[in-house]
């Protein structure tokens, strides 16, 4: 947005797609050299639940990240929460479409063999205990 590109998902769905891959492949990979624990805000398959929303067809390359690629078996998921949902510059989704990508998170990373684990609403203090207590 800062620059004017292209690849954002209301201009280029595809474009912003692999500027996804590449920056979660980037993420993945310095990952590796951390001492415990990583948490990731999205993953490879994010990617593929997205493009399946989004009704575009999946390249086999992205099949083949997300094969590779791989996190914990364990996978937290933070269901649409309604009472704390807003859209702003870069959230432009209504709440209804948040849940139909919710929908398709769920299909997407269980369909790669991942445990999903449902954040349920709360604080942010009792979200981050969850967390904790469940990884």
């Amino acid at each position: 947005m800062a620059i004017g590109g292209r690849a954002l998902p209301w201009r280029d769905p595809a474009a912003y797609a692999e500027i996804m891959l590449a920056w979660e492949m980037r993420s993945h990979r310095m990952a590796l050299d951390q001492v415990g624990p990583v948490f990731f805000d999205r993953g490879v398959p994010d990617i593929i639940g997205y493009l399946r929303l989004m009704r575009l067809p999946v390249p086999e390359h992205l099949e083949r990240a997300a094969r590779t690629f791989r996190y914990n078996h364990r996978v937290f998921i933070a269901p649409p929460w309604a009472e704390i949902y807003e859209q702003d510059a870069e959230r432009k989704q209504s709440f209804e479409e948040a849940e139909r990508t919710y929908d398709s998170m769920v299909e997407t990373y269980s369909r790669y063999g991942y445990e999903l684990i449902a954040v349920p609403p709360a604080s942010v203090t009792e979200r981050v205990e969850f967390v904790i207590e469940h990884a």
